[in-house]
């Protein structure tokens, strides 16, 4: 796994979090690794690129899916240690 910074979104419902999505990736220099549902109607979204490239993304992320529903989380993790890519291939 390389140094990059991961970013998540957690959010009510599968179309807010298509929108802090399409939000995210217009904004910043950042990479979607893939997306899960949680349960409850929570689905999360994954991150990565430089640190303030996926804060940027993040910022933009969360602006835009709360005016179309609710976001439960928002959390980036600056240098994760290579071991975390072991909870996933959308971490890596």
């Amino acid at each position: 796994m390389s140094k990059q910074a991961i970013g998540m979104i957690e959010t009510k419902g599968l179309i807010p979090l298509l929108e802090a999505s399409d939000a995210a990736l217009k904004s910043a220099d950042i990479r979607m690794t893939g997306w899960e549902k949680i349960g409850s109607g929570l689905v999360t979204g994954f991150f990565t690129g430089d640190v303030a490239a996926v804060k940027a993304g993040l910022d933009a992320a969360a602006s835009a899916a709360a005016a179309h529903g609710t976001v439960t989380a928002v959390q980036v993790i600056p240098r994760p240690h290579d071991d975390l890519g072991k909870f996933g291939p959308w971490l890596g």
